[in-house]
């Protein structure tokens, strides 16, 4: 392997003078780290250890790393002559994407768990390499409330993530569907809301339902084995609690939660279709109590900056209805439904900003006004995150159009559940997160971008698999290199490189959709049905 096929593309690499030569590495191979490289070495050490069978002792004349505080945090440089691998970063997490990359120099087998034989020779080219990432938040949102993903699997794509250099897992942890973090002061939301009877198989047009109970929840441990599993990995698990739409499982658990002035909430069980429920939570002061108490639990689990509290497709015609919903509308001289629901998303913007947290929902939240400190996830489009850019506020990009992993690859009819619109890995790879319409000052407010795995037509990790890759390989190189305008974008060369991913991706035990189309069993994996376009068949 060789600098030339790396993926994410580096910002600039060379041959180390005079010649194309390698650093062997063997059982004399020390691994040496610096001041604050401790714990990249210690992953380094197992990662490399158990693919190539190397000790890799304490030492130096070997792979050395160092953090440089001159270069920007998440920067590194990789340097491989006759006598040393020298990894430096900025930090410890460039340190670690350094080590990332030499990964990818000693070719597809270092991804392996444990060595293939005994004579394998490993070779690192002689080259340097200088690289740092175009955006803060290059992330990958992964819904396990539609399907719920045992620990394992969570686990799993977090190492697929710092494969690929990303760096934020959005947590997609509550919906209509299924309630899946333990909260102990409320013990009924996995009791009760993390199970429903059956589910629809195939998108909302299939007559097909799995006649069998399906859920699971993490329990608080669990969640802290995740988070640091993620920070060793420098990735920060961003958890998202959708509130006050997608709320059917948390009310069939909690039903005073609902609207009961309008409905009875008592007969209301875990939703076990597609679509958007009517059923929302009251705006009341008990539910502002009830989800206070969620967070603080949640704060304790979650040490990231951002909690994100959902706010998109809060349908409100119950609160329409609702005496109770209509006094709180005039007590607050709010406008209308969205102004109430801008008060509610409101109530948690200054309750997080108070505990030193920052709000961040979908774009849904900028009706009726956002508060002041809030940042927007922007999925319908463009539109959402230009307003809110405009308007002072930090923006993840994540249109549906371009992002949606969940959408079909291919406008043929042989794709497995063939939802919304056609994304194929060039159009991710041309993908451009910062909208020309924006200029530099508001740019600057685009933290970055992510891309979006829903999981109504995912129910398992070789559908997830065959949804999300290669295509997530395309967009890491999005979020990472400095690439240029979409329409210059050399897919060319990035299908050369994939060809060598590729191999990785199998290594890795990556179900992904082959370059040619799906496999014979691949297609079987889902329900064939009319494509449906436009928007997904849930949010």
């Amino acid at each position: 392997m060789s600098f030339e096929e790396l993926i994410p593309a580096p910002r600039k690499a060379w041959w180390v003078p005079p010649g194309r030569g390698a650093f062997p590495l063997d059982e004399e191979t020390a691994l040496h780290a610096g001041p604050g490289t401790e714990r990249v070495a210690s992953w380094l050490r197992a990662t490399l250890g158990a693919a190539t069978g190397l000790p890799f002792p304490d030492g130096r004349n070997g792979i050395e790393l160092g953090v440089d505080t001159g270069m920007e945090p998440e920067a590194y440089r990789v340097a491989v002559d006759g006598h040393a691998v020298r990894i430096d970063g900025g930090s410890a997490a460039g340190v670690f994407w350094g080590a990332q990359t030499l990964r990818q120099l000693l070719g597809p087998d270092a991804f392996r768990r444990a060595p293939l034989g005994p004579r394998r020779e490993w070779l690192v080219p002689m080259a340097v390499i200088e690289d740092s990432p175009r955006f803060a938040w290059r992330g990958l949102m992964l819904d396990v409330a539609r399907h719920f993903m045992p620990k394992d699997g969570v686990l799993r794509y977090l190492d697929l993530m710092a494969a690929h250099k990303l760096n934020v897992l959005h947590f997609h942890l509550t919906d209509d569907q299924g309630w899946r973090v333990e909260i102990r002061k409320y013990p009924k939301l996995t009791e009760v809301g993390s199970w429903r009877a059956r589910t629809k198989f195939g998108h909302r047009a299939s007559p097909l339902w799995e006649e069998k109970p399906h859920g699971g929840f993490y329990t608080q441990d669990d969640i802290r084995e995740i988070v640091a599993y993620a920070a060793e990995r420098h990735i920060t698990v961003v958890p998202e609690i959708d509130v006050p739409g997608h709320s059917q499982a948390a009310i069939a658990a909690y039903p005073e939660l609902g609207n009961t002035d309008v409905i009875d909430t008592t007969s209301l069980t875990v939703w076990d279709n597609w679509g958007i429920s009517a059923n929302v939570l009251a705006p009341t002061d008990n539910t502002l109590r009830f989800y206070e108490g969620v967070f603080e639990e949640l704060l304790e689990l979650f040490p990231s900056r951002f909690v994100h509290v959902g706010g998109d497709e809060c349908l409100k015609d119950q609160w329409r209805r609702s005496p109770v919903a209509q006094k709180r509308i005039q007590e607050l001289g709010v406008a209308d439904e969205d102004g109430l629901q801008a008060w509610f998303i409101g109530h948690f913007d200054n309750w997080l900003s108070a505990r030193g947290r920052r709000l961040i929902g979908w774009d849904e939240i900028l009706e009726g006004g956002l508060a002041k400190g809030a940042a927007v996830s922007s999925w319908r489009g463009y539109a959402g995150g230009i307003a809110a850019a405009r308007a002072g506020h930090d923006v993840v990009m994540c249109p549906e159009q371009q992002v949606y992993l969940d959408h079909r690859q291919h406008a043929g009819a042989d794709e497995p559940v063939p939802i919304g619109y056609v994304r194929t890995l060039e159009d991710v790879y041309r993908f451009e997160p910062v909208p020309p319409e924006l200029t530099e000052d508001e740019a600057a407010h685009v933290l970055g971008t992510q891309a979006n795995v829903w999981t109504e037509v995912t129910e398992d990790q070789a559908r997830v698999d065959y949804q999300t890759f290669p295509r997530l390989s395309a967009f890491a190189e999005v979020a990472w290199s400095r690439l240029p305008a979409p329409a210059e974008r050399d897919f060319a060369d990035f299908e050369r490189r994939m060809a060598a991913h590729y191999r990785r991706l199998d290594a890795l035990g990556v179900g992904y959709r082959p370059p040619t189309g799906p496999l014979p069993w691949q297609k079987r994996l889902g329900v064939l049905g009319r494509p449906i376009e436009g928007a997904p068949p849930n949010r």
